[in-house]
């Protein structure tokens, strides 16, 4: 758990940090507990992407299932209510919720609430037309992190890969910036142009050696077909698109990371059935060759005594 992050404001407020700075995480909040745990009810934490925790929500057998559980919610982007606790206390159990077993010595239980919390999309319009300024203001308005640059200062700047960039440079240099953003590969690059000046812009990247797969990354004309419509309707039909695939999942934050293809490894303690990190934090013990890790010296312990048993459970019928 990384100190200084506490419950309540200084949990929102983290929030709003990783929030502004576009980062994806979690939010696990305590809804019930059951004595002697040691979480407490309303008590929060955030989980991000990489499995840290900011907050406090339980003690060593709660927190690696409420990382993991977190880690699942901020990939598949749904909530899930989480049931921590003694198997055999739990009767009828409502559809959705997930149950997680535990034997730890406190015999304590809790419900949390965990939930995904995406960062707004990050709105990037090269170009100082009208439209370029008035799309800036619309996407301001849907609470979009948005800004408008020229297409100097833009060809100078590191583009991230969960940007989503609106070339509206209009017959001034759109070559140059656009290839400048499709290298970056953004969730998103649309160009602002006709049909004919489109396929010219296209065209000419192409003959210039630009990839199919980069080309293919190219939205042109960027926006819904409205017809012939003023710099503001172009500008709402811009939004209207992004806004259509934001909606369908085609423009999810994140999208374009480079993430790593592992996580850190775990494993399961025989005893309780907890997921653990594999690594020295989970008192391992050597048995017949194989390394076994745990949550507790409770259950190391239990494991120790008759090794046997506890394999025989999990063995293959």
């Amino acid at each position: 758990m990384t100190s200084g992050a506490g419950d309540g404001w200084q949990i929102i407020e983290k929030a709003s940090e990783l929030a502004r700075k576009g980062e994806r995480f979690a939010l696990a909040t305590v809804v019930w507990r059951q004595g002697p745990s040691s979480g407490h009810q309303g008590a929060r934490a955030i989980i991000t992407e990489d499995g840290e925790i900011h907050g406090w929500i339980g003690g060593a057998c709660a927190e690696p299932v409420v990382i993991r559980e977190g880690q699942k919610v901020i990939a598949e982007g749904e909530a899930r209510l989480l049931l921590l606790g003694p198997a055999d206390e739990f009767g009828h159990v409502p559809e959705g919720m997930v149950v997680v077993p535990m034997a730890c010595q406190s015999e304590g239980a809790m419900q949390l609430y965990v939930e995904p919390v995406q960062s707004s999309p990050h709105l990037v319009v090269v170009g100082h037309s009208p439209m370029a300024s008035t799309l800036v203001d619309l996407a301001a308005v849907l609470g979009w992190r948005a800004e408008l640059i020229d297409s100097d200062s833009f060809k100078k700047a590191t583009v991230s890969r969960d940007a989503v960039v609106v070339v509206a440079t209009q017959g001034h240099d759109d070559e140059d910036t656009l290839e400048h953003a499709i290298r970056a590969k953004p969730a998103f690059a649309g160009l602002v142009a006709s049909h004919k000046r489109g396929d010219a812009v296209v065209g000419y990247l192409r003959d210039r050696g630009v990839s199919e797969d980069l080309l293919e990354r190219v939205h042109v004309p960027v926006g819904l077909d409205l017809g012939h419509t003023s710099h503001t309707e172009i500008a709402v039909a811009i939004l209207a698109e992004l806004v259509s695939l934001k909606a369908k999942g085609e423009l999810a934050m994140g999208s374009g990371l480079d993430l790593p293809e592992t996580r850190a490894e775990t494993a399961i303690d025989l005893v309780c059935e907890m997921t653990v990190p594999a690594d020295e934090t989970s008192r391992p013990f050597d048995y017949q060759g194989t390394t076994y890790y745990f949550c507790s010296p409770g259950c190391r312990r239990a494991f120790e005594n008759d090794p046997e048993s506890f394999i025989k459970e999990i063995a293959p019928c």
